[in-house]
């Protein structure tokens, strides 16, 4: 039962070690000291673990809190559902509208087109 354990927690160990090194192989950036050294970039290193706080202490739930029922109603939060295909679905239909259809081919020798004699010089 003991080896178990161990075995179980060496692999929970494995996989949280190599989660880092993925993820941040995806988003580093080369470190730039002319745009790391702006005061207001030293400011925003100091206030954003306060910010992070904030949303996830205090703006988080008060969204969950207001987008249930009754807090819904009383507030008029409307909740709108990502319609982001419809909306694409929509947009190729108004071009398809707006583009020219090809004349029709013909179907008798009588529509075939005629040749338009060329203007005398």
């Amino acid at each position: 039962m003991k080896t178990r354990a161990t075995v179980l927690a060496l692999a929970v160990a494995a996989v949280l070690a190599a989660i880092p090194p993925l993820s941040a192989s995806a988003g580093t950036t080369q470190y730039n000291p002319r745009r790391a050294g702006h005061p207001l970039r030293i400011i925003a290193y100091a206030v954003h673990p306060f910010g992070v706080l904030l949303d996830y202490a205090i703006f988080r739930p008060a969204w969950w809190v207001g987008t249930h029922e009754p807090m819904r109603t009383i507030f008029g939060v409307q909740v709108v559902v990502d319609d982001s295909a419809e909306v694409a679905r929509q947009v190729q239909q108004d071009f398809d509208k707006s583009v020219p259809l090809p004349p029709p081919a013909p179907t008798t020798p009588d529509d075939a087109p005629r040749e338009v004699p060329a203007p005398p010089d």
